[in-house]
């Protein structure tokens, strides 16, 4: 499943939460890590130096991503290789290319870095790569609770749709190296309840939705069962994103992939409102995956 995973780095606590995953799947995956440092030196010149920099301020900005992916290497375990990369540019296409550019089957990034991955996970360089990179993208948001990479437990929250369907393999291989649980999870959306045709009871409504989530979740089940990890099922009415939250932290889920596009329970495009709110809020780390992603 992986045989390359990309992570990029500034040096940041989010930064290396998101690394000690990335290295833990490696392990796993007997995979290739290659830690990406992007020197951002418009950024780091700022707005002020309107006449330039010269060569050695670049060499500056370069020595310390440099010194982010020797910091990011030595959290390497024994066995695991990896490669290290500094490439100039604007962050969010630089690791965008990368990744296009170089056999790369995974990005793991934290949600909320400083300096080249900055800001929220709804800014630039984070929304840019869950956005526009073909390989699923590993998020993973800093705690205070220290990083959990023995998995045990995996969620794929799933509507029946095709992009929620994107994160099972992924879901299984996982489950299948650390030997995990695969959790199946559906959740009537009752706020799409409440605002749908009044022709269809809410009750009668929920009821059929419930009954569709049931076949869904099972289907999935089925698919997981047959492929060798344990899986087992929840269809459960709520706020999915809420729902999902309260069931990751009741069910001590390790890892969550969902895919990006999904309809009624997962709607809209990444970045909406389901896993939009999982990414920015999970204290576990999401993989997603589209449909279209290799």
């Amino acid at each position: 499943m992986y045989e390359s995973i990309l992570v990029p780095t500034d040096g940041s606590e989010h930064a290396e939460r998101a690394a000690r995953h990335a290295m833990a799947l490696a392990e796993a995956f007997d995979a290739t890590v290659r830690v990406l440092g992007v020197a951002d030196v418009d950024r780091a010149a700022g707005p002020f130096d309107v006449g330039g920099v010269d060569e050695a301020f670049v060499e500056r900005v370069e020595a310390e991503c440099e010194s982010a992916l020797d910091d990011t290497a030595a959290l390497a375990p024994e066995g695991v290789t990896v490669e290290a990369a500094v490439v100039r540019g604007d962050p969010a296409r630089a690791i965008v290319e990368y990744a296009a550019d170089h056999p790369v089957d995974a990005v793991a990034m934290g949600t909320r870095g400083q300096r080249g991955l900055r800001r929220l996970v709804t800014g630039s360089v984070t929304q840019h790569v869950l956005r526009h990179a073909t390989v699923p993208v590993l998020t993973a948001r800093n705690t205070d609770a220290p990083p959990v990479t023995d998995y045990d437990d995996v969620l794929v929250p799933t509507d029946g749709s095709e992009a929620s369907g994107a994160a099972v393999d992924h879901a299984v291989a996982v489950a299948d190296a650390f030997d995990a649980t695969v959790h199946v999870v559906h959740v009537v959306d009752i706020g799409a309840v409440a605002t749908g045709s009044a022709a269809t009871p809410p009750t009668a409504r929920i009821e059929r939705l419930t009954e569709a989530g049931e076949d869904a979740t099972e289907s999935i089940a089925e698919r997981v069962r047959a492929a060798g990890p344990e899986a087992v099922t929840a269809v459960e009415p709520g706020f999915p994103a809420a729902e999902l939250l309260d069931y990751v932290d009741e069910a001590s889920i390790d890892l969550v992939t969902m895919g990006t596009h999904g309809r009624s329970g997962l709607d809209r495009v990444l970045l909406g409102s389901t896993t939009e709110r999982l990414v920015r809020r999970s204290p576990v780390p999401v993989l997603a995956a589209r449909p279209d992603a290799d």
